[in-house]
């Protein structure tokens, strides 16, 4: 085909429907030239992306080019088929800013319900938040260097809180005081603090923390002890979560990912691959999910004797029963 010379064409849509009036275009007309001539027989308000075939083969340069086989003297049917369109807005006001710390902030975590958020900085404090009033409620100090990581319990009482000092503080998060001295073990500070989940324990009494000492360490925070000591990593340990199903993973800076069983304090496995430091770790935990203790029912399954450990044998047997029915 050379340039000058037009072909007649009709829009039609995947289904076959016409679109419009019969047009004479170039054949020299690429795929976006079609999309605008669409776009206005379409008198579309904002225009949208298409791709055309002609025969069964998309037009990627010209439509002279497709036509392939297809005679030039009868209308030539081009079928448009609309394109994913993926809009992203950029963020352009601040809805709100909660002011306070004196120096920066190091890691933020919202509450399991959604209506506190606590903060750490590298001014040595821990804030909690009210995000109803966004005010303050409490200020947390404790920590004697910067406060590196936080976690909120599964009941959403108790605040955990790791720094620079290597110290493990947990805090009573409804009434901002200490739930006890800080827990100390770890040479190095500590990097990252993870709970067991609440459907394993609803009394909230086990979390484990992990260490640029390139240990993890599984704690009873009620008694103050360290349960166990997990070594096995290389290099610092960055990131850690405890399972829905007794295991603890971690990662560290030495590319691997450890799997421990946190009843006993052993290796199961380690999972090797990565070329260079494994930051972060998400855990599918569906059983966990499904009977948190704020789940999609609404139902607070943390309440009684004060919100923690409130789950007796009939209530647990209750849910693991909701929860074979949603298996099943």
């Amino acid at each position: 085909w050379t340039g000058g010379m037009s072909l007649i064409c009709k829009f039609r849509t995947a289904e076959g429907e016409a679109t419009g009036p019969q047009l004479d275009v170039p054949v020299d007309t690429t795929p976006k030239e079609l999309a605008l001539i669409l776009n206005k027989v379409l008198a579309a308000d904002e225009p949208l992306p298409y791709s055309f075939y002609v025969n069964g083969e998309e037009v990627s340069t010209t439509i002279g080019a497709a036509l392939g086989s297809a005679s030039a003297e009868h209308v030539l049917d081009v079928t448009y088929v609309p394109q994913a369109v993926f809009r992203v807005k950029s963020v352009t006001r601040c809805t709100s800013t909660l002011a306070g710390h004196a120096d920066a902030i190091l890691h933020v975590t919202f509450s399991p319900d959604g209506k506190h958020l606590a903060t750490a900085s590298g001014d040595s404090t821990v804030r909690l938040w009210d995000l109803t009033t966004e005010t303050p409620r409490f200020t947390l100090r404790g920590h004697k260097d910067w406060v590196l990581c936080t976690a909120w319990s599964p009941d959403g009482r108790m605040l955990a809180t790791g720094g620079k000092d290597g110290t493990l503080f947990v805090w009573d998060a409804v009434r901002g005081k200490p739930a006890g001295p800080g827990l100390t073990g770890h040479r190095k500070w500590v990097t990252a603090v993870s709970w067991e989940p609440m459907h394993a324990n609803p009394k909230c009494e086990l979390l484990a923390s992990c260490s640029k000492d390139l240990l993890v360490k599984v704690w009873n925070w009620r008694t103050g002890r360290c349960l166990h000591q997990l070594s096995g990593h290389t290099a610092s340990v960055t990131c850690l979560r405890w399972g829905g199903q007794g295991l603890i993973y971690s990662g560290s800076q030495d590319r691997t990912v450890k799997v421990w069983v946190a009843n006993q304090g052993i290796m199961a496995r380690s999972l090797e691959g990565h070329g260079h430091w494994v930051n972060c770790l998400a855990v599918s935990t569906d059983h966990a999910l499904r009977c948190g203790t704020f789940d999609h029912r609404g139902k607070d399954l943390s309440r009684g004797r004060g919100g923690v450990g409130a789950l007796g044998p009939a209530e647990l047997a209750a849910i693991d029963a909701a929860a074979a029915s949603v298996e099943a």
